[in-house]
């Protein structure tokens, strides 16, 4: 009995999982993350003007169960940005003003004793929420700083012995102001490794800042905007992203992209194993918020510089050449091979 050979692939063609019995399921998950990410999206853009990448960006960061570092001037909407994003999914929110005076305890809760039970009692703090903002976080000391830590990485907090867990989908968001460094702490770069991006929202254009004066002109949008999504859904699709194909072509090109940054000449500190899954991670999401149920190397492209960026160190001497992580970053990611399919 003969067999009738199968097509080959063309070349160029993308990487797509192999096919499978729950291919259909998994078609209808990638739909269902599409349509909320549209949802989020589309809803958050009613008080936040010409800022669609930056949207795109922080879901994916989210949905990949990571947290985000805005680094910008002031009065660029990053608070706003924070709580249209509670407020579109229902989570609660909370902010910190970051201050030299501040105590970790001010963060992450304590123990009073409660003297009509003569018992200890444990009064959460502004950790204990969804979505946390950390409003200037550079001019918190590097105690403050570090309370965040476990809570970025472990989704929960430990006071006095105990571990109270936070509720999901857990996101800190956290801000500081490039141009102003007296009186800051500057994050060292283990803190850093913890965010899974950072990026910035920079000035309006003309035209977007029009708009935002005539959305302001009776009440401020955040305050008019209304839930479109649960807290479960999210919770729901931060699992679904995880099912998403990656070729192992494409998994071959990200590790190139970060084995890169730790072989390049002009950079004392390249990508962690941490940025290489924050790269994974982020690229499976950036895929099924695109509706796909497979991740192209342009998934990779899209998100990279706002994954790596913040993790690498330039050399001293590289500096003084004018010599920066992105542009590092650009040269590296051009030179490596596109992965494609070959055909037969």
């Amino acid at each position: 009995m003969t067999q009738t050979p199968s097509k080959s692939p063309q070349p160029g063609a993308s990487p797509r999982p192999p096919a499978s019995k729950s291919g259909n399921e998994s078609a209808a998950a990638a739909a269902a993350v599409a349509e909320l990410a549209k949802r989020i999206i589309g809803n958050v853009e009613l008080a936040i003007v010409g800022k669609r990448k930056q949207l795109v960006l922080s879901l994916v960061a989210w949905l990949s169960g990571g947290h985000i570092l805005l680094e910008d001037v002031p009065g660029v909407a990053k608070t706003m940005l924070a709580r249209a994003l509670a407020v579109s999914v229902g989570c609660r929110f909370k902010r910190v003003q970051c201050t030299p005076d501040l105590l970790p305890t001010d963060v992450t809760g304590t123990s009073i004793f409660n003297q009509k039970t003569a018992q200890f009692e444990f009064r959460p703090g502004p950790v204990f929420t969804q979505i946390l903002l950390a409003d200037e976080i550079n001019r918190a000391t590097p105690r403050t700083q570090a309370s965040l830590l476990e809570a970025m990485a472990e989704a929960c907090v430990t006071v006095d012995g105990t571990t109270h867990s936070l509720d999901p989908p857990f996101l800190v968001i956290a801000t500081q102001n490039p141009v102003d460094h007296e009186g800051t702490f500057p994050l060292p770069e283990a803190q850093l490794d913890r965010f899974m991006m950072r990026f910035t929202l920079g000035y309006p254009s003309m035209e977007e800042e029009l708009r935002m004066l005539e959305l302001l002109r009776d009440k401020h949008p955040v305050d008019k905007l209304k839930p479109v999504a649960e807290a479960l859904e999210l919770v729901q699709a931060q699992s679904e992203i995880k099912k998403v194909h990656v070729d192992p072509r494409v998994r071959q090109y990200l590790l190139q992209i970060v084995h890169q940054t730790r072989l390049n000449s002009d950079l004392a500190l390249g990508g962690s194993p941490r940025a290489t899954i924050s790269l994974f991670r982020c690229s499976q999401a950036m895929a099924a918020i695109r509706g796909r149920t497979y991740v192209l190397p342009d998934d990779v492209k899209r998100i990279v510089a706002p994954v790596m960026n913040h993790r690498l160190i330039v050399r001293p001497e590289s500096r003084l050449r004018k010599v920066t992580a992105e542009h590092v970053l650009e040269e590296i990611v051009s030179e490596i091979a596109v992965p494609t399919i070959d055909a037969k």
